[in-house]
């Protein structure tokens, strides 16, 4: 009898402990001062809801500002770095005082941070009304195992843009449209543009982005080397390239080299070098996404990256947040319900519009000022996964890019390029394999 009353009262303290939990947390936050680093690579981001905002810092750092005078103990930095200085920002600042308690950031980074056990799921600061505002498909991205360590904020989908006068200029004018919308071309279609584009192009002038100097821009690379057919990926997510199909899709970049399709000695640019020559009207074609769309002074059009069908590939990423345990428990329950604060606030779900929000209610809310938000939608059937969930997706990227370079080089063929990239990138991923871990 004695250890069944026992028992009741333990289990009485036990559910009492799981029902005030949240309220526990809130008023361990609310009796100390409690300082979090929020880090944001240089993103832009241009909104409807707020046309003085150029960045994402900028709006996270109005959503901090507004979140401290709710919460006068809690102190928001925010922290914005370069997306080449990815790794000296986030992975070495691991158990030091600069270490990011949040970062704000595209999921094909941020999903590799989930399996070194310091990211913590936020399930619990999920409500119902939150989740029925975001669509399923962005949900499944942002878990693993069954616990959501990733929360989905806007989307970008990425597709080309092409230059309109310099298609003129090259006796291209059968291609370019006259309507907002994504065409589509066949391999021979590329072929023949690229080649009337070098053919009449100036000394200072490309017909095509290409770059080999780093790891920066690879997603679209990698869609590029579908153009011939290539899966890319096995199911289970490994590299796939040295078939027929992957080595035709290296061996079409290539070619580009010798055919005048890039600027010169691409292997050494890199992507915003490319940018900057669009910019300059210098690039007859170069990626963009819905949050890109307009460059002062030139009448763009808009592509899908090429593909043997003519159907034509896009990619598409999620930007959001994740929180970081580094050992504080009170940092933990600010970041955590910092983030609860945004997505149950429309002022910063507002936000979002700057691409393609994932709160149903803000597309609804601004879908006339999103531009070409339905062809988006639409084209939606073309985007293809570009990282397939890999546990170690930072490190395929710092090998990647190496073969790319050697091939514009002409230092690798392209069935040796295709082989090393299996390769070394399967090497990556069956590490990520071994090593991966979740926080619970």
């Amino acid at each position: 009898m004695r250890f069944g009353k026992v028992r009741g009262i333990v289990a009485l303290i036990t559910a009492a402990i799981l029902l005030t939990g949240c309220n526990a947390v809130k008023h361990e936050t609310e009796s100390r001062t409690v300082h979090l680093t929020l880090k944001v690579p240089t993103l832009t981001h241009q909104t409807p809801a707020d046309p003085d905002i150029s960045s994402a810092a900028g709006f996270l750092e109005k959503m901090a500002a507004a979140y401290r005078k709710e919460h006068p103990n809690v102190t928001i930095d925010t922290v914005v770095f370069a997306l080449t200085d990815e790794d000296a920002y986030i992975t070495d600042c691991f158990d030091t005082e600069d270490a990011a308690d949040i970062l704000y950031e595209g999921y094909f980074n941020m999903a590799g941070y989930v399996h070194t056990g310091r990211v913590v799921p936020l399930d619990d600061i999920i409500s119902d009304s939150v989740k029925e505002d975001i669509p399923d498909s962005m949900w499944t991205m942002s878990r693993t195992n069954g616990k959501t360590y990733m929360m989905p904020f806007t989307s970008n989908q990425n597709i080309l843009a092409y230059n309109k006068d310099m298609f003129r200029q090259a006796g291209l004018d059968s291609y370019v449209s006259h309507e907002p919308v994504i065409q589509n071309w066949t391999l021979e279609e590329w072929e023949k543009i690229l080649d009337a584009l070098a053919a009449n192009r100036s000394v200072s002038s490309f017909p095509m982005m290409m770059y080999g100097k780093n790891e920066q821009g690879d997603t679209h690379i990698m869609t590029l080397l579908r153009s011939h057919g290539s899966t890319f990926f096995q199911q289970d997510g490994s590299f796939h390239l040295d078939t027929p199909e992957g080595i035709a899709g290296l061996q079409w970049l290539s070619e580009g080299v010798d055919k005048g399709w890039y600027p010169a000695h691409s292997e050494n640019l890199e992507i915003m070098d490319c940018s900057k020559l669009f910019a300059n009207g210098q690039l007859a074609i170069y990626m963009t996404n819905n949050a890109l769309l307009r460059y002062d002074g030139i009448d763009t059009g808009y592509v899908n990256f090429p593909s043997d069908g003519g159907g034509g590939y896009a990619t598409s990423f999620l930007i959001g947040f994740q929180v970081f345990d580094n050992g504080d428990d009170a940092r933990v329950a600010a970041a955590k319900d910092f983030l609860k604060y945004i997505y149950e606030t429309e002022q910063w779900l507002d936000y979002s519009a700057g691409g393609i929000p994932a709160s149903n209610k803000t597309a609804e809310k601004y879908k006339s000022e999103i531009p070409m938000l339905d062809e988006f939608y639409a084209n939606g059937e073309n985007v293809v996964d570009f990282t397939m969930n890999n546990p170690n997706w930072r490190g395929v990227r710092a090998v990647f890019w190496t073969s790319i370079h050697d091939l514009l080089k002409g230092e690798l063929t392209p069935k040796e390029a295709a082989r090393k990239i299996d390769q070394e990138c399967n090497k990556e991923i069956e590490e990520g394999r071994k090593t991966s871990r979740l926080h619970e």
